[in-house]
């Protein structure tokens, strides 16, 4: 096994932009005996180099492949599109960061899919790494092709390129597969009849679907006795500890700083969040694990920004307690801390005092509606004057931008909630120049919603074109003059991203076709052409529109069905109704269980998890 000529490569990287992505050789990063080591696991993610070092789970994952003896993780990403065509003409195959080997040459591929318009760049990563794109047509001769993420909560239009799905956290079930090719060695059919017994394991190979007269999904079935009838999520009860020797990039990342996972789950059921809902339930990392991790992780890696993650990190237990016992212990020597996600509150901006010290710049804050009735039917817990006071406050300490995130399309909208949005912006645009005068900004990003599977909104259809468009014309003409910038999603993209992530099997002939036709990086807006897509739809004879604008009824077999995220359906049925309702549901740490189904998926008991042993009801204590 040879890796990539040094020579050829030499010659390849001036060639194109940003070389350093494609050199290795990066602080902490592992290289391992190629030759000693039996087992070789690529972690591929499908984007380019800075996008995928800034993805938490793939670094985690590095970490405990590589604590194995027998084995070694390597990273892999999507070349960009100059790089992708200098290396067809060299005849360079794409190759690992750490021994630059072929990704053929590799035992096990492993994909992060955390966004349905990444489909086409596995596609492109298989296809220069020298691995047949259809699982079909693969043997024992070609490596293990696996997929993990957000996207496997619906992986049915990915199906026909992967042998195997994750569901769920990795954490566990990556090292169960790991002892599954140990025992199976390269016997293919052997390892996934047995992998398919593994909780949280879907091998769809081992699945038939069949299909109604009107096009919807009558079954899915299995065909095999190795195969459940359904594959419920993986869950660890409680976060691992932290990688602490991460690898730093060459090339800045787009989130270019020391980051620790301070929880997992989120307890406020957002009825448009899929990621609060596949997450569940609540798990607090203990406040003693998360200082001596940032502390080895700080001197690992010579950042000078700690962020805090999680979906809701303003919620975490103690949240000031630990801001300030960070901030003591690297305060001095000029290491800032940070939370992602803040609520337009006043706590948050308490808390975003203690972060930012002298160093203040901006504040990002996400309403998601424009008027408080909208906001309750998405179970978005914000009034008016609580949205007002906290700006007014932010502009008033100090802070002279702020960010803002709306969304449209969302169930009920009408046209007077979508110029709430405009007046809430102006309104806040006024409390800023009282405040800061001229240098006041607000930046205001409006997306469309995109009815994802595993939430309550999975039934209702993404909003058309011409109402879109009307909705952007009403925003671009109220939301202008000095100090605002607005930007909106593209309907065309909603189109796409919503057919892909409601989508069946059907799809992947579509996928194919879009890639062969030149599809690559539909993510990034300056390279998606989504006539390329419309073709590819066309020539399977199927209809985007037929995914992602009908309403389905609650009583059909949705393609992602036999995937369960522990959420029970008759809940995401309840919320359905409860938000055409415009009723409330308290967030999970507030008074009585919500019935979603977690505990009842993972036979917890609700007394052990209120003495913090696992958290949904109550946060964990252990976490104070």
């Amino acid at each position: 096994m040879v890796s990539v000529d040094a020579t050829a490569l030499g010659s390849t990287l001036p060639q194109v932009v940003k070389p350093a992505r494609y050199t290795g050789g990066e602080w902490n990063s592992v290289v391992k005996d190629w030759e000693r080591t039996p087992i070789k696991f690529a972690l591929a993610y499908p984007d380019v180099y800075e996008v995928g070092m800034s993805n938490l789970a793939l670094m985690i994952l590095y970490d405990i492949l590589n604590q194995q003896e027998d084995a070694l993780a390597e990273r892999v990403y999507t070349p960009w599109v100059d790089m992708e065509q200098a290396m067809r003409a060299s005849g360079i195959p794409l190759y690992s960061l750490e021994s630059r080997h072929p990704l053929h040459e590799f035992d096990i591929v492993g994909f992060t899919l955390p966004y349905e318009l990444n489909c086409t760049n596995v596609l492109t990563m298989l296809d220069l790494g020298g691995i047949p794109l259809l699982a079909s047509e693969r043997n024992d001769a070609h490596p293990l092709i696996i997929g993990g993420g957000s996207g496997t909560y619906n992986p049915e239009p990915l199906v026909d390129f992967f042998d195997l799905f994750v569901v769920g956290e990795g954490e566990e079930v990556i090292l169960e597969l790991l002892q599954l090719y140990r025992d199976c060695g390269e016997n293919r059919n052997r390892y996934l009849l047995r992998a398919a017994e593994t909780d949280g394991a879907y091998v769809p190979s081992l699945y038939e679907v069949t299909y109604s007269d009107d096009g919807t999904v009558r079954e899915v079935s299995p065909t095999h006795e190795s195969a459940k009838p359904s594959i419920t999520k993986r869950i660890v009860d409680s976060l691992p500890p932290p990688p602490t020797k991460v690898v730093v990039p060459f090339v800045q990342a787009v989130h270019d700083r020391a980051t620790i996972e301070i929880q997992r789950g989120c307890t406020q059921g957002c009825r448009f969040c899929q990621a609060g809902m596949i997450y569940r339930p609540l798990r607090q990392r203990p406040q003693e694990e998360i200082l001596a991790a940032a502390d080895k992780l700080l001197a690992a890696t010579g950042y000078e920004e700690l962020a805090l993650v999680s979906l809701s990190s303003c919620n975490y237990t103690g949240i000031e307690g630990l801001v300030e016992q960070l901030l003591a212990r690297h305060g001095p020597t000029y290491t800032s801390i940070s939370l992602p996600s803040l609520r337009m509150d006043s706590f948050s901006l308490r808390l975003a005092e203690m972060f930012h010290g002298r160093r203040k710049t901006g504040l990002t804050f996400a309403p998601e509606a424009g008027s408080e009735r909208l906001r309750r039917v998405i179970n978005k817990n914000l009034n008016h004057d609580d949205i007002l006071s906290t700006a007014e406050s932010a502009y008033n300490s100090g802070w002279h931008r702020i960010k803002l995130y709306f969304m449209i399309g969302l169930p009920t909208e009408t046209m007077e909630d979508v110029e709430a949005i405009a007046a809430l912006v102006n309104e806040l645009r006024a409390v800023g120049r009282r405040a800061r005068g001229k240098k006041a900004e607000l930046n205001v990003s409006v997306a469309t919603l995109i009815p994802k599977p595993h939430t309550p909104f999975q039934w209702i259809p993404l909003e058309d074109r011409a109402s879109l468009d009307e909705k952007h014309h009403v925003l671009r003409n109220q939301i202008r003059g000095r100090g605002l910038k607005l930007s909106w999603n593209d309907p065309q993209t909603s189109l796409l991203e919503a057919a892909l992530s409601r989508g069946d099997r059907r799809l992947g002939k579509v996928i194919l076709h879009a890639w062969q036709a030149g599809a690559r990086f539909d993510a990034w807006s300056e390279a998606l052409d989504t006539q390329r897509w419309w073709q590819a739809f066309s020539a399977q004879g199927l209809d985007p529109a037929f995914y992602a604008r009908r309403e389905r009824p609650l009583d059909e077999v949705l393609p992602w069905d036999h995937i369960s995220a522990g959420v029970s359906k008759e809940y995401l049925v309840a919320e359905l109704r409860r938000s055409l309702a415009e009723e409330a549901t308290l967030d999970c740490r507030e008074g009585s269980c919500r019935t979603c189904g977690i505990l009842e998926t993972f036979h917890r008991d609700p007394e052990a998890m209120q003495q913090g042993r696992w958290g949904c009801v109550g946060v964990q204590q252990s976490a104070q």
